[in-house]
């Protein structure tokens, strides 16, 4: 055999005993936490690949916590990453260098593929977000599977039919059949795609019409969301007479990004006022309440002094006394009559659980709430996120899980309607779990990807 003959023999033996070499793409905060969350299992699994990240936008602080090596430039533009919301935000991340950055990123990714052909790695990319990662991700050279968390069916249909178009813009959503375009759906088809994951089976289903290689395994976005107490207690022995007694709890959902967070929490701090003094009313289904808690879930980029000196001025108090148990030694604590108010940074997923109803004004952490079978009151804000445009189009996503009101102070009458009626309650609660669907997504999209890459 000749030396040649040896070489080739040797390269393709690694290539086949060496561990898959991927890349993740992805374009936002939360995508970054959806990208974590699946990587994390696939490195739990047997061989589990090499992986190396580029995050399209922002500078991937989830990836870096892990130390995943990043590929490329990153940098945050002013917009945040909610560019197709607005115009304006556009052209001042064009001005801030985003053309630059996009071009940069590209030769990034380009030079990687070609680097690990050349070291003879078997290689593939993991997109997850909206067209622009999965347009990266196709003309790579590398195959590639897609996670898309931006669209669904639901935008624009339920299970009965479309939905009433209330705009032009509507109309174009769906023009040829589904939410995802033509264009989207080439990218999807193309030979080297391995593999689509959609965020829920009404999304999958229609899909399927096209040659695309579509599974609905779950939505990763309701992973990661156990609480720190037992869900046990919840069927003791004696849990009907502790559900006449325990209180009422609001979680409260200002968002995660300043300046914009502390606007809606002025507005949400509203809201908790009319709903305060609704419950003094003597035909409120609340009047005979023992106790009410607002759950503030705070993020932890946010500053709680500002936070805690708007409560103060609204009339509450401090308090020492913290009425449930928090995973959070820190929380701060306050009361007025009856109702206390808690700010925690470090405890969301029992803020989640904990809810009884949500007063929401965010994107992610209002579908997660909403995804436990729980009904959550929005208020549209002045953006650049969550305008009136994300919220109405959030409504449409989530269905009756999700009421819209104008005004803060008309939270209060659609939360005593709610809780006048259980069997709109279960109907919410049916829609929300069908909509969101069941943890355990990131471990199912894992092993596939080990299967088909």
């Amino acid at each position: 055999m000749s030396n040649v003959s040896r070489l080739s023999l040797t390269s393709n033996s690694q290539a086949a005993t060496s561990p898959l070499h991927l890349l993740i793409l992805s374009n936002g905060h939360g995508e970054d936490i959806i990208a974590v969350r699946i990587l994390q299992e696939l490195q739990r699994q047997l061989n589990p690949p090499e992986i190396f990240a580029l995050p399209l936008v922002g500078e991937g602080h989830a990836y870096q916590q892990l130390d995943i090596p990043l590929i490329g430039s990153v940098r945050t533009m002013p917009s945040g990453g909610f560019i197709y919301m607005d115009g304006r935000q556009l052209a001042r991340d064009v001005r801030g260098g985003l053309l630059q950055l996009t071009l940069t990123q590209i030769k990034a990714i380009r030079r990687w593929v070609s680097s690990q052909k050349k070291l003879g790695h078997k290689r593939a990319i993991l997109a997850v977000g909206d067209i622009l990662p999965l347009l990266f991700a196709t003309f790579s050279g590398a195959n590639y599977a897609f996670v898309g968390t931006a669209k669904s069916e639901y935008y624009v249909r339920d299970e009965a039919g479309l939905l009433p178009r209330k705009s032009k813009n509507m109309r174009w959503e769906n023009f040829s059949g589904s939410v995802y375009h033509p264009w989207e759906r080439w990218l999807m088809s193309r030979r080297r795609c391995q593999a689509v994951f959609l965020r829920d089976a009404l999304t999958t289903e229609t899909l399927k019409q096209w040659p695309i290689p579509a599974f609905y395994l779950g939505n990763p976005m309701m992973d990661a969301l156990q609480p720190t107490f037992s869900r046990q207690q919840f069927y003791s022995q004696d849990s009907q007479q502790q559900e006449i007694v325990r209180p009422f709890v609001v979680t409260l959902l200002p968002g995660s990004r300043p300046p914009e967070a502390y606007a809606n929490w002025e507005t949400i701090m509203i809201a908790v006022s009319a709903l305060m003094a609704s419950f003094q009313e003597r035909n409120s289904i609340f009047y005979t309440s023992n106790r009410v808690i607002f759950l503030g879930a705070i993020a932890p980029g946010l500053d709680s002094h500002i936070l805690s000196q708007s409560v103060q001025s609204q009339g509450w108090r401090t308090e020492s006394a913290c009425p449930i148990q928090i995973a959070d030694a820190s929380v701060l604590t306050f009361k007025q009559r009856n109702a206390y108010l808690l700010l925690t940074q470090k405890a969301y997923n029992d803020c989640l659980h904990l809810g009884d109803i949500a007063i929401a004004m965010a994107g992610t952490a209002t579908e997660q709430f909403i995804g436990l079978g729980k009904p959550a009151i929005a208020i549209p804000g002045n953006g650049p996120q969550y305008n009136r445009g994300f919220a109405e189009a959030q409504s449409r996503l989530l269905g009756s899980s999700l009421i819209l009101v104008e005004q803060p102070a008309e939270v209060a009458k659609v939360v005593q309607s709610l809780f006048k009626d259980p069997d709109i309650l279960q109907i919410i609660a049916e829609n929300g779990l069908r909509r969101m669907g069941k943890p355990g997504a990131a471990l199912r999209i894992a092993e596939c990807l080990q299967e088909r890459f």
